[in-house]
């Protein structure tokens, strides 16, 4: 049997088998001699350089923000919501970080609580948690005033634990109505933007130097 019955069709007309050695892929020259072909090498080669690149790159920082719908950017595109503009301005300082929105338009403290191991994902590092927003929200749904900072200092306690650092939010105080969209509560563009550019010394601080 000759050395073509062990090979296959490749995608771009090569062969590949045991014919060519460990499964490689070639042509056959006029006189039936396999030839490993250019591409199967230049596969090889990228493969080898994605590979060491990936065992090289340090693991991102990351950032969430969590909380209700001045995290969740209700009433705004997600790319103009302050987590995504506070990943640029991270990133324009010179920070490898991702800025994960976690944010639930009408969460309370006690539906905050409840999804917060599974909404901060490993390797998190800092945590801009919505108080003022889970506050609110407590008062819209009629809890108990007391049960808001027992949730609260809970999340924290949890966060601690997975050695999170956490800010405190609360989104729209200190605000001028301008930043403010008509329903009184949520923040324009505008507002998430100047949100974020108050947010980021706090955040670049609490990530530490540049990696």
């Amino acid at each position: 049997m000759n050395a073509q019955a062990f090979v296959s069709l490749a995608n771009d007309g090569s062969v590949c088998g045991p014919a060519l050695g460990g499964g490689r892929c070639g042509h056959f020259d006029e006189r039936g001699t396999a030839t490993p072909s250019l591409n199967s090498f230049a596969y090889a080669i990228l493969a080898l350089v994605a590979a060491c690149c990936l065992v090289g790159a340090p693991a991102q920082a990351q950032v969430v923000a969590f909380g209700a719908s001045n995290v969740a950017g209700r009433g705004v595109s997600l790319d103009e919501a302050f987590p995504a503009q506070l990943e640029a301005m991270l990133r324009a300082k010179g920070y490898a970080v991702s800025v994960v929105n976690a944010g639930v338009s009408g969460d309370g403290t006690q539906q905050m609580l409840a999804r917060i191991d599974s909404a901060i994902p490993a390797g998190t590092r800092v945590v801009i948690l919505d108080v003022g927003g889970g506050l609110w929200n407590n008062a819209r749904l009629r809890v108990d005033p007391a049960q808001g900072p027992a949730d609260i200092a809970v999340m924290k306690a949890k966060l601690t634990a997975r050695h999170i650092k956490t800010i405190d939010l609360h989104s729209n105080q200190g605000m001028s109505w301008q930043y403010i969209q008509p329903d009184r509560i949520h923040l324009t563009p505008e507002g998430h933007q100047l949100l974020a550019s108050r947010l980021l010394p706090s955040v670049m601080a609490a990530l530490g130097p540049r990696r």
